[in-house]
């Protein structure tokens, strides 16, 4: 069975405390800035909120732990609310990702903490072991919800950007481009696609993060 997951199996309770928590925050986020900018619709239906029962969705949740990668409910958004939509609309995009590098970052502040301290030989082996895979997993998912894809943030980031005529034409597509995503995530497509992005960016932004707190606190 485990050859068929992206985790091994002693990690996935690790990993699942992770993703309720990155997924949770991760819609929140997107709830939150939202309603600051003047729309109601995702606190009418309930999605300003922490309870992950309502952010959580199962196909997004299931491939975090076979693909080792997914996606949390989508917050709804009503650009109509918006007095300034294009830069209320990025906004609201960009908290999400933002939302998991500050949780990576904030694991990597409490791991080198404990260590500065002199703490990190007192716990338990299994926080170090959680703090590794919550940082690296939040930090996957910064990552991957930035690329230009639809349904992710990083596509409603460049349309809000375009010109008004190209998101127009970007908007007849979006099924298709959503299509296509999905192709690349759940086929071995991914392999040739998603997979060589996370292979390069991912060592290179979490070695350079790491290599700053560890300098920031053990020097």
């Amino acid at each position: 069975m485990e050859q068929f997951l992206a985790y091994p199996i002693r990690d996935i309770p690790y990993v699942a405390i992770t993703l309720m928590i990155a997924f949770t925050v991760h819609e929140l986020a997107h709830a939150f800035v939202a309603y600051k900018f003047g729309d109601p619709t995702a606190k009418n239906q309930g999605r300003l909120t922490l309870n992950p029962l309502k952010h959580l969705d199962p196909i997004g949740t299931i491939l975090i732990f076979i693909a080792g990668f997914g996606w949390a409910r989508p917050v709804p958004v009503n650009r109509f609310y918006f007095k300034k939509p294009r830069l209320s609309g990025v906004c609201v995009s960009i908290a999400g990702p933002l939302s998991n590098l500050i949780l990576a970052i904030i694991a990597l502040i409490f791991g080198y903490a404990m260590i500065s301290l002199g703490l990190a030989g007192q716990l338990p082996s299994a926080i170090p072991q959680f703090l590794s895979i919550f940082f690296w997993i939040n930090l996957m998912l910064f990552v991957f919800n930035l690329l230009p894809l639809p349904p992710l943030d990083g596509y409603r980031i460049i349309a809000d950007l375009v010109p008004v005529n190209l998101r127009a034409k970007m908007t007849q597509y979006e099924v298709y481009g959503s299509l296509i995503f999905i192709i690349l995530v759940i086929t071995p497509l991914s392999q040739y696609t998603i997979s060589p992005v996370f292979n390069t960016i991912l060592p290179s932004l979490g070695g350079g993060l790491t290599a700053f707190f560890e300098w920031l606190f053990i020097r």
